[in-house]
């Protein structure tokens, strides 16, 4: 996993830079963002109820949230184990 991606996506969700939120769903290998950036990004185009939005923009940001979690205990579990 590139912790590198979930950063960028909550900057460019935050800052709404969808070009580049869709450029990063392009490139990034965890299927699970690229697939939860797309449906926040149809959302946002093209859905007229705004809870629908609300819900896919809270199903990416908890990914990413469990994402970085995850990241953090796998880094710590390494240097635990480092000699």
């Amino acid at each position: 996993m590139n912790k590198l991606d979930y950063d960028r996506a909550l900057f460019y969700t935050h800052r709404s830079e969808w070009d580049n939120l869709l450029i990063l769903m392009v490139r990034t290998e965890d299927q699970f963002l690229s697939k939860k950036i797309e449906h926040f990004l149809h959302a946002y185009h093209f859905e007229k109820d705004y809870s629908v939005l609300e819900k896919h923009l809270y199903s990416l940001l908890r990914y990413i949230d469990h994402a970085n979690e995850f990241n953090e205990t796998e880094v710590l579990e390494t240097i635990s184990n480092f000699p």
